[in-house]
């Protein structure tokens, strides 16, 4: 079990080795975030910018403009909010090359509190036109979605968590930007989740399935562009759908899957997240339960959808 954020640091030397194109810029946090990996193995392409997320994100497009592929790096909040200005009219607005990779999402960075968890981080990103929104759910996808945002030619917000998670996947993997990934089959209700929040629909699953009530989930990893293709052909199979995601309940994966059906194919829908409250500190795990954000929980959504089914 690793977490996502060492996995992180991880792919982009491995990226690094393969494209020299890709440089590294961090706001001080490189320990954090695990960029300093990166700036280790190359010191000529990693550029710590200090206490100045606004300026590290502005540094980055003009780099971007001359043909780099930048990867910038701190707390996700601090994207979403102090670099915001820059992002939105700078990386977004010229529709640069840049890559956000907005680490300790969610209440994962749990001992710090409100201050610096972020959980309206996605609804801000998703918000802004041009930026594509990434939420890995283990190691093994945050390695491949590293390599895929280098891949991809625009902004990608790359939301990453702290916390250590059991794998989900292997490092056979396949990742596609914009594809959801059908992690389990089931026909009475489809569970639909990314980040950390795959594991908890897992774990939900199982609880179902000892009621007798087969539960497909989804790792929709992808906000933006969402999968609407896999989205339509779960509400037509199963009838119900359950949104997950550490964030707040506004905005995020549950409001786009919600757009998707209200115009196309309406089924009951129950979306699960943070309910439009701040954080607080303490525990992670004792964080995510008492934000309804665990198996029991999910699973409660679950059987509410299959309730509301004609």
């Amino acid at each position: 079990m690793k977490a996502m954020r060492d996995a992180y640091g991880e792919a982009l030397i491995e990226l690094g080795k393969v494209n020299e194109d890709v440089v590294v810029l961090d706001a001080d946090v490189s320990s954090s975030t695990k960029s300093g990996l990166f700036g280790k193995v190359f010191p000529e392409r990693f550029f710590n910018m200090g206490i100045a997320e606004g300026n590290m994100t502005a540094v980055s497009a003009g780099m971007a403009a001359c043909g780099k592929i930048p990867f910038i790096n701190t707390f996700a909040f601090l994207f979403a909010l102090r670099a915001a200005d820059p992002i939105r009219s700078l990386i977004a607005y010229g529709n640069l090359n840049v890559k956000i990779a907005g680490a300790y999402s969610g209440f994962s960075d749990s001992y710090d509190g409100a201050s610096h968890q972020a959980i309206e981080d996605v609804a801000i990103m998703r918000s802004i036109p041009n930026i594509t929104v990434v939420v890995v759910a283990d190691e093994h996808e945050a390695k491949k979605a590293v390599f895929a945002a280098a891949e991809h030619k625009g902004p990608v917000y790359l939301r990453l968590s702290r916390a250590e998670v059991k794998p989900i996947y292997d490092d056979n993997m396949s990742f596609e930007i914009g594809k959801g990934i059908n992690v389990k089959e089931g026909k009475d209700v489809t569970i639909i989740a990314n980040g950390y929040m795959v594991s908890k629909a897992l774990d939900a699953a199982e609880l179902l399935r000892a009621e007798g009530i087969e539960a497909g989930v989804i790792d929709m990893h992808t906000v933006k562009p969402l999968d609407k293709e896999l989205v339509l052909r779960k509400a037509k199979e199963t009838g119900a759908i359950v949104t997950v995601e550490e964030h707040n309940i506004h905005g995020g994966l549950g409001s786009a899957v919600a757009e998707v059906l209200s115009t196309n194919t309406p089924v009951p829908l129950e979306i699960v997240g943070v309910k439009d409250v701040f954080g607080e500190s303490g525990d992670y795990e004792m964080l995510l339960k008492k934000n309804g954000l665990c198996g029991e929980s999910i699973a409660d959504a679950a059987k509410r959808a299959l309730k509301r089914k004609k």
